[in-house]
C-alpha cells in the first residue's frame, strides 16, 4: 500500500494542551486543520485555548493580528470524528493513556483513507502497540511533539517495526514545512529525549523527598551550574506530575530499570491534586 507523499491537510483527533497547540502550528504554517473533541465542553476549552496562545504570539511580535486571524480561520472544529476522513495526516493526541489511546487509534484507523498517514503524540507508549489495531500499520508512526508546541522546535518521528520509509519520509517533509525539526528514532518507550530525561528529572524528585537540599537549591543549581534554562523541579511542574508519572511508568514496564521508577512523592503529590502548573500547585505554587 502506498502512503501519501504530501501533507496538505491535517486532523487532530484530542484538543488538550498538546493537540490543540499541534493544530496551531499546522495552521499557522498555513494548512488547514481540523481538531476533533469528545463533546462541546471540551471544544469550548480548545477554543478559547487556542485564542488565547494566538494572541499570545501578537503580544510577543511573534504574528500580527492578520496571521493570527487566518491561521484561526484554518481551523475547524468539531465534535465529530467523521470530519477526519479527508485529512492526508492524522494525529492522535489524547492523554498518556495506554488503553484510551488503542480506543482511539482504532476510531481513526477506521475512519482514515488507506493512504492517509496516522501519527500519535504519545511521550512513551510503544508505537508498535498501538499501530497494531490500525488498518495498513505501514501508514503508522509516532510524532512526539514537544511542549508548549507552537514555542518548542523539536518533534521525534518514531519508526515502528512496519512503518514504511516513504511514510518516514513524508512525516520528516511536514515536520520542516511547520517549522519544526524532526529527529528520527526507533520504536522504544520514552524515545531519544524522555528516555534521557526522565532519570535526570526523578534523581532531582528523590534528592527532594530524601530531604538533601530544597527545591529551589537543586533548580538553581542546575541552571547556573548545568546552563538548563530551568531547574528540573520547575521542568516537572511544567511538563505536569501526572504526564510524568505515566511516562515512569512506561519506561519502567518496558527496562525494568531502577532509575525510571517514579519515587513515592511522585504519587502521593498526584493523589493530592498537586499536579503541576496546570492545577495551580506541584513542587511550586503557581
Amino acid at each position: 500500500m502506498t502512503v501519501i507523499a504530501a501533507i496538505d491537510s491535517v486532523a487532530v483527533v484530542g484538543g488538550g494542551f498538546m493537540g490543540s497547540g499541534i493544530a496551531e502550528s499546522v495552521a499557522v504554517a498555513g494548512l488547514p486543520v481540523v481538531v476533533r473533541e469528545v463533546d462541546e465542553v471540551a471544544l469550548q476549552s480548545t477554543r478559547e485555548r487556542i485564542e488565547q496562545s494566538l494572541s499570545r504570539a501578537v503580544r510577543g511580535g511573534k504574528l500580527d493580528q492578520q496571521a493570527a486571524s487566518d491561521a484561526f480561520e484554518r481551523m475547524t472544529l468539531t465534535t465529530d470524528l467523521l470530519d477526519v476522513i479527508a485529512a492526508d495526516l492524522i494525529v492522535e493526541a489524547v492523554p498518556e493513556n495506554e488503553q484510551l489511546k488503542v480506543e482511539v487509534m482504532r476510531s481513526i484507523g477506521a475512519a482514515a483513507r488507506p493512504e492517509a498517514i496516522v501519527a500519535s503524540n504519545t511521550s512513551s507508549i510503544p508505537v508498535a502497540q498501538l499501530a497494531q489495531v490500525v488498518p495498513h500499520p505501514e501508514r503508522v508512526l509516532g510524532l512526539h511533539f514537544f511542549s508548549p508546541v507552537p514555542v518548542m522546535s523539536l518533534v521525534e518521528v518514531v519508526v515502528a517495526l512496519d512503518t514504511s520509509p516513504d511514510a518516514v519520509t513524508t512525516a520528516k517533509t511536514f515536520a520542516a514545512r511547520i517549522g519544526k525539526q524532526a529527529i528520527e528514532t526507533k520504536d522504544r518507550s520514552g524515545f531519544i529525549v524522555n528516555m534521557l530525561l526522565v532519570p535526570y528529572l526523578m534523581a532531582a524528585v528523590r534528592m527532594f523527598e530524601d530531604g538533601f537540599a530544597t527545591r529551589e537549591d537543586i533548580d538553581v543549581g542546575m541552571k547556573l551550574g548545568c546552563g538548563h534554562p530551568m531547574g528540573p523541579l520547575t521542568l516537572c511542574d511544567f511538563i505536569g506530575l501526572d504526564v510524568l508519572y505515566a511516562v515512569c511508568n512506561s519506561l519502567y514496564d518496558e527496562f525494568k530499570r531502577d532509575e525510571y521508577a517514579p519515587p513515592p512523592l511522585l504519587k502521593r503529590m498526584i493523589a493530592s491534586g498537586r499536579l503541576g502548573r496546570k492545577s495551580g500547585r506541584g513542587f511550586y505554587e503557581y
